[in-house]
């Protein structure tokens, strides 16, 4: 781990970033200005309002077929992509310093995890953060309370039941369930 390399790019190339980072006091600065936007999120009353304010803390606008659901969690915001004619359920949460990528036509269930930041197993780094992306393809729907681990690829047309948690890359047009999440059926 290197303190010279821009903390931001660390996050998203999976380096060790330690607390001591002399950037990590601006990347705090940020995570607060979002936890500030999400409370604005989460009080919008109109699609057009939570689009816009959603917008704005991941720095993109948000296409109007896309639709979201509120209460969405997100602990930084600026390294989701969200695509076109997207349906996120309410409740779901995304800690996506490692990267969130939600292309066009996918389905995120309520209560759906996105999870892209880990921490060392050795105790004395362990407050360290670790971070991989999240891909989910067009077309594919993550069930209810699934949660979806660093660094997985969810493949086009794929299903993520609901209640499993996803550790390794899901094929296209596959379904998968359980703890840990397993290929159940080919779509055809």
């Amino acid at each position: 781990m290197s303190n010279s390399k821009d903390i931001f790019e660390l996050f998203k190339t999976g380096e060790e970033v330690n607390p001591a980072h002399p950037q990590f006091a601006a990347f705090m600065e940020i995570v607060a200005t979002t936890r500030k936007l999400n409370i604005a999120l989460n009080n919008a009353l109109e699609a057009s309002q939570i689009r816009k304010i959603l917008s704005e803390i991941i720095e993109s606008p948000i296409h109007d077929s896309s639709a979201i659901f509120t209460p969405l969690h997100i602990n930084f915001g600026k390294h989701t992509n969200i695509g076109k004619n997207v349906f996120i359920n309410h409740d779901c949460s995304f800690l996506d310093l490692g990267g969130i990528t939600i292309e066009d036509d996918v389905l995120i269930g309520p209560k759906v995890s996105l999870i892209t930041e880990n921490h060392p197993i050795e105790p004395q780094k362990r407050k360290s953060l670790l971070c991989k992306p999240i891909v989910i393809k067009r077309n594919a729907w993550i069930g209810a309370a699934a949660t979806l681990l660093p660094g997985v690829t969810i493949g086009e047309n794929a299903v993520v039941a609901a209640g499993s948690v996803v550790s390794k890359d899901v094929p296209n047009n596959t379904i998968v369930a359980g703890v840990p999440a397993k290929p159940i059926k080919v779509i055809t």
